[in-house]
């Protein structure tokens, strides 16, 4: 990893990314550094980017020029293969509505995760069933999806998320499927996690949840950062 100027390790570096969509710029030369620890919020108006740039940290996208670099790995250089190790082994995804599979339980959904990077199914599952007591799930553990409340679902997706011990925690609008009850379920789980040293990029419409979580807020404008600044975060 790199260090930056204040001495931090930075985890993300971005530099001049641009992302073409056939006429359309969705990302217009974006730099950004995020270093080890930090809880940044990424804030636009719908169409600004966001996604677009969790999807370049998080390799589902190539940049269509400048650099991605996560946690020493050029992410733009990556094959298909080594995207795909990437992902599961580096990057953590916490998304809107959850993308749980259906069919299995909380506890193999979450098991899944690790056993997809070779792990055993028993150390995966004893892997999972930690997570689960630290979430304070392990009573749903073998639940399926559809009897889970929103909150409860959000939970196994963070468990899943956290599975293999990733680099950096990305959350797509964690709490905009759930009610205000669960989000702030939600909000404390990802501000204890930033606390004990967790990476976190989150994109938010949310200036409560932003300013509850994060330490640094990004606001994207048009495919380019139009500001950056330091949040205290709310109690």
């Amino acid at each position: 990893m790199v260090t930056d100027d204040s001495g931090g390790e930075t985890v993300v570096r971005l530099d001049g990314v641009r992302k073409e969509y056939g006429g359309t710029t969705a990302l217009d030369g974006v730099s950004l550094r995020i270093r080890a620890g930090e809880a940044v919020a990424v804030m636009g108006p719908s169409g600004c980017g966001k996604s677009t740039l969790l999807n370049m940290i998080s390799g589902l996208d190539r940049p269509t020029d400048g650099t991605v670099v996560v946690h020493g790995e050029d992410v733009g250089k990556l094959s298909e293969k080594g995207l795909a190790l990437y992902r599961r082994r580096r990057i953590g995804m916490i998304f809107q509505f959850f993308n749980l599979v259906d069919d299995l339980t909380a506890l193999d959904n979450v098991a899944l995760a690790a056993q997809l990077t070779g792990s055993p199914a028993r150390q995966a599952r004893r892997r999972a069933l930690e997570l689960f007591e630290e979430l304070g799930i392990a009573d749903r553990r073998n639940a399926y999806p559809a009897v889970l409340s929103g909150g409860e679902r959000q939970r196994v997706a963070v468990a899943r998320a956290l599975m293999n011990r990733p680099a950096l925690l990305l959350a797509d609008e964690p709490t905009g499927a759930l009610d205000s009850r669960a989000g702030e379920q939600v909000m404390d789980l990802l501000l204890d996690l930033n606390q004990i040293g967790q990476t976190l990029i989150l994109v938010t419409h949310d200036e409560h949840l932003a300013r509850r979580c994060a330490s640094r807020l990004v606001l994207l404008a048009d495919g380019r950062v139009a500001g950056e600044h330091t949040l205290e975060p709310s109690a």
